[in-house]
């Protein structure tokens, strides 16, 4: 079984903010697999689906982003997922926001520190290693015409509705997050990164 693992703030006024594109990534991936996540399991709402010959259970942490890695180290022990991955193909995968990265672009990466990401802190904490596959969606602002980069605001802006246009940018997004998830199944990390880490802009 492979754990993909979307971290986000759970409740209806979340829903579209920035915070929540990890929500919105396993989501799209249940569509495309004709699944339903709604099993509670973990302090996690779950769901079983088949994809790229894996079976994969899809899950969206309940207890708020901040304590993220109370519900991800449950799954992880429950489905005894070894930490870090002792296979090619990686056994666990997280998704979740990047505030330092552009709108429209993604990042794979098999380790690393959590770059001030409170999901991404509680997840280590909770592993007691970063050594573990992450997807990060790029939310921040993209950079002017004249070089000059958009602060986004932190905290605020993470956790405000996006805006039409910018919910369009993150819909392809989303199709490609699903995309380089099922390339890391089926190819590996590294041709993932090769494929995948890429701008986009």
């Amino acid at each position: 079984m492979k754990l993909i693992i979307g971290l986000g703030n759970p409740g209806i006024e979340y829903q579209f903010t920035p915070h929540n594109a990890g929500f919105l990534a396993v989501d799209r991936i249940a569509e495309y697999c004709n699944a339903t996540v709604a099993n509670r399991r973990c302090r996690a709402l779950t769901g079983k689906a088949k994809l790229a010959g894996h079976d994969v259970l899809l899950a969206k942490p309940e207890t708020y982003m901040n304590l993220s890695g109370l519900s991800v180290a449950a799954l992880v022990r429950e489905f005894e997922i070894p930490i870090p991955s002792t296979s090619a193909i990686p056994d666990l995968i997280v998704i979740y926001d990047e505030l330092d990265l552009p709108l429209g672009t993604i990042r794979i990466r098999e380790r690393g520190s959590a770059n001030g990401h409170n999901g991404a802190i509680s997840v280590s904490g909770a592993l007691g290693t970063d050594e573990w596959l992450r997807i990060r969606i790029g939310v921040g602002k993209p950079p002017l015409a004249d070089g000059r980069e958009i602060k986004s605001g932190g905290t605020d802006y993470l956790l405000s509705p996006m805006r039409k246009q910018e919910l369009a940018v993150l819909d392809e997004v989303l199709d490609r997050v699903r995309s380089a998830v099922e390339a890391i199944l089926t190819k590996g990390p590294g041709p993932a990164m090769s494929e995948f880490n890429r701008s986009e802009l």
